[in-house]
């Protein structure tokens, strides 16, 4: 019998806005909507609200850098709002800062507190809206409704830092869409592929997620694509950064809202919450890579990977083997490869590598998305019960890691996780790359990519080392020969001059 202070997930619910933009609910009435579910979905909907003691809300995306300019209907204390709404106005509130990590990783977290007798029983819930949001807002329409006047939150969770250094912002890596498409082409130098059959891999890697997708109710393209259509570019899948087309991309403008009960196996007990409704956290870890991706020796890597699935896997008492349902974090193809190869899964793994469809096709809803895999998660796990699943999230450029280990077998002895420094710290121990601002002279591409408008490709960036051994960035001349050559297989490998360009952080590549 699990100790009564062993943490468990009680409650999901997820919601997928089908509607015009006129009929859409604002940001606090798809919390309180998704929180509802949830909370009916433990079976004891009532006695679970009047329970609560934390509300923990996950931040949207219309909080984060790009939008801060803008003159948006930002709310003010959503955790406190949305405790309110459901009638538990002294609850402990609680906000995130940006991360698509940032649910699994409240989990863990709150998982050790509940453990620990500081939560009895909490409540995540996240939305995003940024589809008929961005349309409301483009047409002028009266949005005062989504204000939250409210003072500011006082209780933060995760790492405000930047997700990028100066110099890989001055030159365009701040967008994740092209980030990770560098990524992409340093996986495919490591693999020694022609670009023409690491796009095949791409799509046959991708095509099962859209299969998945296809089959959710709560996906927002529930469309099966075949491994030819995606990775095949044409007017309707269009370049964004090349080796990237349109579908192998996140789709941040959905409108979606997801939310989650935790609490105590004793705590359970006393609300009368069916046994059959509890989801046990078997093993769970956190950890961040080396920050900036241009510190980092090896791009088609990842340390904090391979470190948190040792950790939740061993606290989970589990082989990879044992699994019987995987969602892996899907923002951009080479976050599923690079998991993929750290955990020591197969590309072709017949269990699948979703249970959602992934970001690109079920849907990427900003910060929240983990938490509509691990609420899909629970179905699954409930639906088969004594079945193992892992639910992997990620932040950033392939940064910050979460990973979560379920079951509805229950957990033996007290629960405890091995604190999260001790990862860390090895991982922070590891080495790093030096990164010169002020390049000049000879420069080998690492790994590059051709960003795209929708006319054609624009610029192209390019990382590479000196003949020191330092790391340069650069951007390329915007000629059609540069652009093309950045995309040929021996793009990898070439060499050209790097020199500052005169403008702020800005260095220019050019091929010899």
């Amino acid at each position: 019998m699990p100790d009564p202070s062993t943490p468990i997930l009680v409650g999901s619910h997820q919601i997928t806005y089908r509607v015009p933009p006129e009929e859409m609910p604002t940001w606090a009435q798809m919390l309180e909507q998704a929180a509802r579910g949830a909370l009916e979905d433990t079976g004891v909907g009532d006695a679970t609200c009047q329970a609560i003691d934390t509300v923990l809300v996950i931040n949207s995306t219309i909080e984060e850098p790009f939008f801060r300019n803008m003159d948006l209907p930002k709310p003010g204390n959503p955790p406190r709002g949305l405790a309110r709404t459901l009638g538990v106005p002294g609850a402990r509130a609680i906000y995130t800062h940006t991360s698509g990590s940032t649910p699994q990783m409240v989990v863990n977290r709150l998982a050790e507190e509940i453990a620990n007798g500081q939560v009895g029983l909490a409540l995540i819930s996240g939305a995003e809206f940024l589809n008929n949001f961005w349309k409301l807002f483009q047409a002028g329409a009266d949005m005062s409704a989504w204000r939250v006047p409210d003072d500011p939150p006082t209780e933060y969770w995760g790492d405000e830092k930047p997700g990028c250094s100066e110099i890989e912002l001055a030159h365009g890596m701040d967008r994740p869409s092209n980030t990770y498409a560098m990524i992409e082409n340093a996986i495919r130098a490591s693999r020694g592929a022609s670009v023409a059959d690491h796009m095949a891999s791409i799509g046959r890697l991708m095509s099962p997620f859209t299969s998945v997708a296809a089959q959710n109710p709560n996906a927002w393209f529930q469309v099966e694509r075949s491994a030819a259509e995606i990775a095949t570019e044409t007017e309707r899948n269009r370049m964004v950064g090349s080796p990237y087309t349109k579908y192998m991309n996140s789709i941040l403008r959905v409108d979606m809202s997801a939310s989650l009960v935790m609490t105590s196996v004793g705590r359970a007990r006393e609300l009368g919450i069916p046994e059959d409704k509890w989801v046990y956290l078997r093993g769970c870890a956190d950890a961040n890579d080396i920050w900036n991706i241009s510190e980092r020796p090896d791009l088609d890597r990842s340390p904090a990977i391979a470190g948190c699935w040792s950790q939740a896997s061993a606290m989970a008492g589990i082989s990879a083997d044992d699994l019987d349902f995987v969602d892996l974090y899907s923002c951009f193809p080479s976050a599923v490869e690079i998991a993929v190869r750290e955990i020591g899964l197969a590309e072709d793994d017949p269990r699948g590598l979703t249970v959602t469809g992934g970001l690109p096709y079920f849907g990427g809803p900003g910060n929240n998305y983990a938490a509509h895999s691990i609420g899909e998660m629970m179905k699954r796990l409930r639906a088969k019960p004594g079945s193992y699943g892992l639910c992997s999230a990620n932040g950033w450029y392939i940064t910050k890691h979460a990973y979560g280990v379920y079951s509805t077998v229950p957990h033996e002895g007290a629960w405890s996780r091995e604190a999260p420094n001790v990862l860390q710290e090895k991982i922070d121990a590891g080495p790093t790359v030096k990164v010169t601002d002020t390049p000049n002279g000879v420069g080998t591409i690492e790994t590059c990519t051709a960003i795209y408008g929708r006319k054609g490709p624009m610029f192209g960036i390019v990382m590479g080392r000196l003949e020191d051994g330092s790391r340069f960035i650069a951007n390329t001349a915007t000629d059609e020969a540069t652009l093309n050559a950045l995309q040929a297989d021996d793009a990898i490998g070439r060499t050209g001059v790097v020199a500052p360009s005169g403008e702020g952080l800005k260095n220019t590549f050019t091929f010899n």
